[in-house]
């Protein structure tokens, strides 16, 4: 017990990761799953033993995940086969238990359980450290000899069993997601809507792909996520049709290594459907070694478009104004170390405009904050102009935006561009009769080697654009409606 319990008798901290890991999971007393209840079936049926089970090693427990006949839903840890793979972290094979010093006197001996193949299951914790958390195991009544094959056969089930426990862990993640953003849904039925979306991650399909050979081998589930009927399977040309160019490129180089330089691979793509449908999967591979050599390549294949679209719109939500619509601060800053980084390769001109709405304060003070915020709104609109469509607008602070511009025609023109936007910025809102009116002053940039950071190129757009302010002290006049600038 030295690997797992302190002197005091408490656990260590690789067996508590251990536990946290698979508590996570929270798979622990749950429900039987159809998923599980197949993969143990096929186990015993494959390896030809009249009992396969999947185990979750607790503390002080082993519990029955999934079996494919009846049998105990726990047994002590200490007694248990399992707890040797666990430790171990290796398949381990118990020709005749009764023979075995670690179990000769087991009541699980003395019940029956004479052959004993087990195989580690392993999940990935917060920080990407995999744990061995359970255990694949197939048993019988009588002392066997188990064959290599059997054993291959084993590990690859193992495998498949860890890619459900991945993907009960990436659900559980975007679940994760979702909860975090709550506050910053409009409502509970939205929130719901989401939670219930990151949990509909679709079936898992495998695949086995003989080597030398064309032709893989799909489960139903993979002609499911294809569009395809259950049927005759396609070669591999056939197959990467359903892929675009970019997708089908990097996954014929994984196909390609994996069966030459003995790689596993981890793929998240784009895939079309049979019916045209443009979806997201994930396709994991590795190859089958026998005697050093690969004759063929296992892989699991999932459709993860749900978990894909909900993640793409959590980071487009933490990159844009809610106000406005416009990129927020932190974008900003990030895409325009991006673009300054490029020009300092390229030598190609880059310009940064600072934009100060003059009399927001004013109408924000006079009409009201709504009537403030319609002129936020309305200054988001400007500045996503068609002409401006190749900048980046961002709101950086209370009545502050900006303006990336890459465009050479844009940047040839920058006076232009400076006085076609302060026209865009004049902008009326009326409250009860009372129209007032704001404007924009403009500061604009242009970036060279003397900027070593950001805050040198944008003290230099700031430094312009005060003069712009400036230079329009004393230039407000009255109109006949009230005016802010």
């Amino acid at each position: 017990m030295d690997r797992i319990l302190t002197t005091a008798g408490q656990p260590d901290d690789s067996e508590r990761a251990r536990l946290a890991t698979l508590h996570a999971l929270a798979l622990l007393d749950s429900e039987p799953e159809k998923e599980f209840d197949a993969l143990v079936a096929l186990a015993a049926q494959m390896l030809e033993c009249p009992l396969a089970m999947l185990n979750l090693v607790d503390k002080d427990r082993l519990w029955v995940k999934a079996a494919s006949a009846p049998s105990p839903r726990e047994i002590r840890r200490d007694i248990a086969f399992c707890d040797q793979v666990i430790r171990g972290d290796r398949v381990c094979v118990l020709h005749d238990t009764a023979t075995d010093p670690r179990f000769g006197g087991s009541p699980l001996v003395a019940e029956g359980m004479r052959f004993y193949a087990g195989a580690p299951l392993h999940a990935t914790d917060q920080n990407g450290q995999r744990h061995a958390i359970g255990t694949l195991c197939v048993i019988d009544t009588m002392p066997r000899r188990q064959s290599d094959a059997g054993i291959v056969a084993l590990g690859h089930l193992a495998a498949l069993a860890e890619a459900l426990l991945e993907a009960r862990r990436t659900t559980l993640r975007a679940t994760d997601l979702v909860v975090q953003r709550e506050e910053m849904l409009a409502a509970r039925e939205r929130q719901d809507r989401i939670f219930r979306q990151a949990e509909r991650i679709a079936a898992i399909g495998s695949w086995w792909l003989p080597v030398p050979g064309d032709m893989p081998h799909w489960s139903d589930n993979v002609f499911r996520i294809h569009g395809l009927p259950v049927g005759e399977h396609p070669d591999v040309q056939t197959a990467m049709r359903f892929y675009p160019p970019e997708s089908r490129r990097r996954l014929s180089i994984a196909l390609t290594q994996a069966i030459e330089q003995q790689q596993p691979f981890d793929l998240e793509c784009d895939f079309v459907t049979v019916d045209g449908a443009i979806r997201r999967v994930r396709s994991m591979g590795e190859p089958e070694i026998v005697d050093g050599r690969v004759v063929g390549v296992l892989g699991v294949f999932s459709d993860i478009t749900d978990q894909h679209i909900l993640e793409s719109r959590l980071r487009h939500s933490a990159d844009t104004d809610a106000l406005t619509g416009l990129a927020n601060r932190a974008a900003f800053d990030r895409r325009l170390e991006e673009a300054m980084a490029s020009a300092r390769r390229s030598g190609e001109p880059l310009l940064l405009a600072l934009i100060d709405l003059d009399g927001f304060k004013a109408i924000n003070d006079t009409l009201g904050h709504d009537a403030g915020d319609d002129v936020l709104r309305m200054t988001g609109l400007a500045l996503r102009q068609p002409w401006l469509r190749d900048c980046l607008a961002a709101r950086i602070g209370g009545d502050e935006f900006a303006l990336i511009i890459t465009d050479p025609a844009l940047i040839a023109a920058a006076d232009h561009v400076r006085d076609r936007i302060e026209d865009l910025l004049h902008l009326s809102v009326t409250v009860d009769g009372v129209t007032m009116t704001s404007g924009g002053s403009i500061g604009i940039a242009a970036f060279d080697d003397t900027c070593h950071s950001l805050r040198d190129f944008a003290r230099r757009a700031d430094t312009m654009l005060y003069a712009a302010k400036r230079a329009r002290v004393g230039q407000r006049r009255a109109t006949p409606t009230r005016r802010a600038a």
